[in-house]
């Protein structure tokens, strides 16, 4: 029993939980992500190369086309579907660093201001009385 006690214990701890449940909404975020890459970004950027976006590819072999009209062995390099990615990640790091940066700005809290020394009158009162003794 003090085997599963242990285990609930830690998956119970706050900052588990807190994870599982950032990992559920980063997946989830990261499908709006990709279909807005995918619906929108990609469409816009694809009217610079006249083509889709996901489809840009460097052919380095053509291939051979088969009986049924097919084109097979064709060797590409699938550079369009790697910028997407690439965009994708670059929006998810962004968001995720506006969240940690306002996480981070809510939890700091305010330093005390410092404590206000003697004016330079009272100094100079000081060493009057000081002189005076």
């Amino acid at each position: 029993m003090g085997f599963l006690k242990e285990f609930k214990d830690f998956a119970m701890k706050g900052n588990l939980v807190d994870i599982a449940v950032g990992f559920v909404m980063g997946a989830a975020f990261n499908k709006v992500v990709s279909s807005f890459t995918g619906g929108i970004v990609s469409p816009l950027i694809g009217l610079l190369f006249n083509a889709d976006f996901n489809d840009l590819k460097y052919v380095i072999s053509e291939g051979t086309v088969n009986d049924a009209g097919e084109k097979v062995g064709e060797i590409a390099v699938m550079y369009g579907e790697f910028l997407t990615n690439v965009i994708d990640f670059l929006i998810v790091a962004f968001v995720m660093f506006v969240v940690v940066k306002a996480v981070n700005k809510m939890k700091k809290p305010e330093e005390p201001a410092a404590p206000a020394g003697p004016t330079a009158e009272e100094l100079l009162a000081e060493i009057r009385d000081a002189l005076k003794k």
